[in-house]
């Protein structure tokens, strides 16, 4: 796993392994997990969606207390994953990190508690699973607009734009930030410590 720019972000690289009758590789590895980013990966939920080209999901994130990590993977297709720092008070806030993800590189993406993104195709079709650490709760949901033109995002130029309604009535980044909905990086920077040391206290009590 290696770490994005924005803190809280890694991009995981599995190795693949091919023969002639296709390909194997481990698409989640708690261990390596653990060891980049402290803590074991808390699965409430798998999500899955599938995308047609023009489509943009997000900015999407989840308040805290407890927010939402997701480790993200597109097993068909390809997207373009952004990563948006939404954490007031962050070094990186209003920054963003692209990747891409898909069914050529298998990379996978794992976003923290806090931690904001929103995704569009790059082929006719994706499908996208991502792990969670919290049942959907659409009271927790934090949305920004991914149109917002002081952010820039880069997305591929496509002729339609398919967007859901609550997402094109997402606030930009600034008005989210006026209302107060956007999550505190002191906060965000608590809940890992927390979560870190669960999982020390664990491993000592299995010693």
């Amino acid at each position: 796993m290696d770490p994005l720019g924005i803190d809280g972000a890694f991009l995981i690289k599995p190795e693949i392994f091919p023969d002639a009758r296709g390909e194997f590789l481990e698409v989640f590895s708690e261990p390596a997990f653990r060891e980049a980013v402290g803590h074991p990966l808390r699965v409430a939920q798998v999500n899955c969606s599938r995308s047609r080209r023009g489509t943009i999901r997000g900015i999407h994130a989840f308040s805290l207390p407890p927010g939402q990590s997701r480790y993200i993977t597109c097993p068909h297709g390809e997207i373009l994953d952004i990563v948006v720092d939404i954490r007031v008070g962050s070094p990186t806030f209003g920054e963003w990190e692209a990747v891409r993800l898909g069914d050529g590189n298998r990379h996978g993406l794992y976003l923290a508690e806090g931690q904001a993104h929103a995704f569009a195709p790059l082929t006719e079709e994706a499908t996208v699973v991502y792990l969670v650490s919290s049942t959907y709760a659409p009271h927790k949901e934090i949305l920004v607009d991914p149109l917002d033109p002081e952010l820039a995002l880069p997305w591929p130029p496509e002729s339609e734009r398919l967007l859901s309604t609550k997402d094109r009535g997402a606030p930009s980044l600034r008005e989210a930030r006026e209302r107060g909905v956007l999550p505190r990086y002191a906060d965000c920077r608590a809940r890992h410590e927390e979560l870190c040391g669960e999982a020390d206290a664990l491993a000592g009590r299995h010693a």
